[in-house]
């Protein structure tokens, strides 16, 4: 597993180039017909054994969420924007790695025993402080252009959950590489680590085009929200379920803001899990969207489905993650490479 090196490595939307050096050393004895496309995704063919393998592509994203920086005030403020989903509750005070040289910087606003709104503040009315007196010192240093990203390490908390900044998604990416370093499968893995998703799943799409698939598997992060809630009565029977759950296997999706996943491979997938006693939940909210949006409608249309890891905190520095629910990911997306066959896919 190697989670670490690429939750710790620098990936904002359009600069993905950090992320894509660990990928490549980590698969370039384990795959062949290794890629990069136009956009800068990853592809990879893992030969099958199957005496009429089924082209099966397994995707996971390498961008993570971040910001851009716009501009620079004249007593050396930066001003910046968003890329991909930000929750602006998150930012005053965060640490971030601003430009090419990562230099460490932190959001700034009015102090907190000053500050009598209490709205959360807009990105818009946010600065970054590198440290800077002024405009010129900041020139040179950092650009208009240049990405911003959470700083932030990986650490493990306990045994089995650790902490890191965008587990959506490489920790998809880090079981997209397990299963190339893995033997071979039945059938054919047109492995995808894709650029551009949180801006809209744009990697995916020229990705699929051009592997051609017949059957696509997503692997994802996904929202948590398994905490207590405060604003819940656990007595009524309408209280809100999390989305997913810690601990509880990896998470499967009925329906999302980007597709309806094809009711054969949730079939599929399920009984699968079943079969050989992998823990699996359902996502219980239909937000978000992930790469098989693009990829389903995709040629003529690739039947597609998601396999998720629920992750705490998601989209901020420090998302949590159960390993026993990577681990029984993994397990399920390998037995689906080998047990997965065009009768899967025959229509009732």
């Amino acid at each position: 597993m190697i989670l670490k090196d690429l939750s710790e490595a620098v990936g904002v939307s359009g600069k993905e180039d950090a992320v894509r050096e660990v990928v490549l050393n980590a698969i370039e004895s384990h795959a062949a017909s290794i890629r990069i496309d136009a956009l800068g995704s990853v592809t990879a063919l893992k030969k099958g054994t199957g005496a009429q393998p089924l082209r099966v592509m397994v995707a996971a994203h390498m961008d993570e969420i971040g910001f851009i920086v716009t501009g620079v005030d004249s007593d050396g403020l930066i001003r910046f924007s968003a890329i991909g989903g930000v929750d602006d509750r998150i930012l005053p005070g965060l640490r971030l790695r601003v430009g090419a040289d990562l230099l460490p910087g932190v959001v700034v606003w009015t102090p907190i025993h000053q500050n009598r709104d209490q709205n959360v503040v807009k990105l818009s009315a946010l600065r970054i402080d590198i440290g800077a007196s002024s405009k010129d010192e900041v020139n040179g240093k950092v650009k208009p252009g240049e990405h911003i990203v959470f700083d932030s390490k990986y650490a493990e908390l306990s045994p089995k959950i650790v902490r890191g900044k965008a587990f959506d998604d490489r920790a998809g990416c880090s079981l997209l590489v397990d299963v190339l370093q893995a033997g071979a499968y039945v059938n054919d893995v047109l492995a995808a680590f894709t650029v551009q998703e949180e801006i809209g799943l744009r990697g995916a799409q020229v990705a699929a085009q051009a592997l051609k698939p017949d059957v696509a598997f997503v692997l994802e992060g996904t929202t948590a929200h398994d905490l207590p809630n405060p604003l819940a009565d656990p007595d009524e029977d309408d209280a809100p379920n999390p989305t997913t759950r810690l601990g509880h296997g990896p998470a499967l999706t009925f329906m999302d803001r980007s597709m309806i996943t094809d009711p054969r491979l949730v079939r599929f997938l399920r009984a699968l899990a079943e079969k050989h006693g992998i823990p699996y939940q359902f996502k219980t909210q239909l937000g978000g969207g992930t790469d098989a949006g693009s990829i389903h409608t995709a040629l003529g249309g690739v039947p597609a489905a998601v396999i998720s890891l629920p992750c705490r905190y998601i989209h901020s520095p420090a998302a949590l993650l159960n390993l026993d629910d990577y681990q029984n990911a993994l397990k399920l997306i390998q037995a689906a490479l080998n047990e997965l066959t065009a009768g899967t896919l025959a229509r009732a």
